[in-house]
C-alpha cells in the first residue's frame, strides 16, 4: 500500500475546513491562504485552491470583493457569507468530534504483548477446560 496516497487523501479530507478556517477569521486573498497553509505544512497549489474557492462561492458559502492593487491588477478578497459561517460552524463541530474520537483511539496503549507461543497457550486453555469438566462413570 502506498503511504503517500493515504497521506494525500487525509490532507484532502481537511482541506476545505482549513481554507474556511482561514477565511472565517478575516477576508482573505488567495495568495495569503496559500502562504498560511504552507506555514502549517499543508501545501496547496493555486490550481487546487481557485477551483475550490469557486465551488464554495457558487454554493453561496463565500462572497468576494475586488480591491485595487498598487502593483498590478485588482485583487479578489474572499469572505464567508452568513450561510458559509453556519456551514463552517458545522464543520468545526464535526472536526472537534472526529479529532476527539481519533485522539481517544490512538491514545490507547495496546495490551501487554503475550510472548507465549500460540501452541502453548492453546494447550493451557485445553488443560484449563479439561480441569473444569466433571466426568462421572456409570
Amino acid at each position: 500500500m502506498n503511504i503517500e496516497n493515504t497521506q494525500s487523501q487525509m490532507r484532502k479530507g481537511v482541506l476545505e475546513f482549513c481554507i474556511l478556517s482561514i477565511i472565517q477569521r478575516a477576508e482573505a486573498y488567495p495568495s495569503d491562504i496559500i502562504e498560511e497553509m504552507k506555514k502549517s505544512e499543508l501545501h496547496i497549489l493555486e490550481g487546487t485552491l481557485y477551483p475550490l474557492l469557486t465551488r464554495l462561492k457558487n454554493a453561496d458559502l463565500l462572497s468576494y470583493r475586488w480591491v485595487e492593487s498598487l502593483s498590478g491588477p485588482p485583487r479578489k478578497y474572499f469572505r464567508l457569507t452568513e450561510k458559509g459561517l453556519l456551514f463552517y460552524r458545522e464543520l468545526e463541530a464535526t472536526w472537534r468530534q472526529l479529532a476527539d474520537a481519533v485522539d481517544q483511539i490512538t491514545a490507547k496503549t495496546p495490551p501487554e504483548a503475550d510472548t507465549t507461543p500460540t501452541e502453548t497457550r492453546t494447550e493451557e486453555v485445553r488443560s484449563e477446560e479439561s480441569a473444569n469438566i466433571n466426568i462421572t462413570e456409570p
